[in-house]
């Protein structure tokens, strides 16, 4: 459980920024190879932000087999709104969506967002 890591076992997230549509493409092509993970951010929600804390402050090297992208949904809406389109995932903020093979494979919100479920799905 993400409490019982200790602080020296966490490292950085290695975020990729999600801005453009074109992007949509490229993940589920990279999904085909290795499991991805699209973070959804709202920068005007407290619950986002303490999720995404939660996230970061329990990522490991392990998480780092995952390819992770971070999503500003309040600058990047449209891309947002494309993302729940192309993954049939109903939009919610904050938001974690595993895709392995083209597909969503699990999504979570608030703070159901379990980085040790992400790890399962590898």
């Amino acid at each position: 459980m993400f409490w019982n890591k200790k602080k020296e076992d966490t490292v950085e997230v290695p975020w990729n920024r999600l801005e453009r549509l074109d992007q949509l493409s490229e993940i589920i092509e990279e999904s085909k190879n290795q499991t991805v993970v699209i973070y959804k951010h709202s920068t005007r929600c407290s619950i986002s932000s303490m999720a995404l804390n939660r996230l970061e402050r329990n990522w490991t090297a392990e998480g780092n087999q995952l390819k992770v992208y971070y999503l500003d949904l309040i600058q990047f809406r449209e891309v947002s709104n494309a993302v729940a389109e192309q993954f049939g995932v109903q939009h919610e903020s904050p938001q974690a969506i595993v895709i392995k093979n083209g597909k969503a494979v699990h999504h979570s919100s608030h703070m159901s967002i379990d980085y040790d479920a992400m790890l399962k799905l590898i």
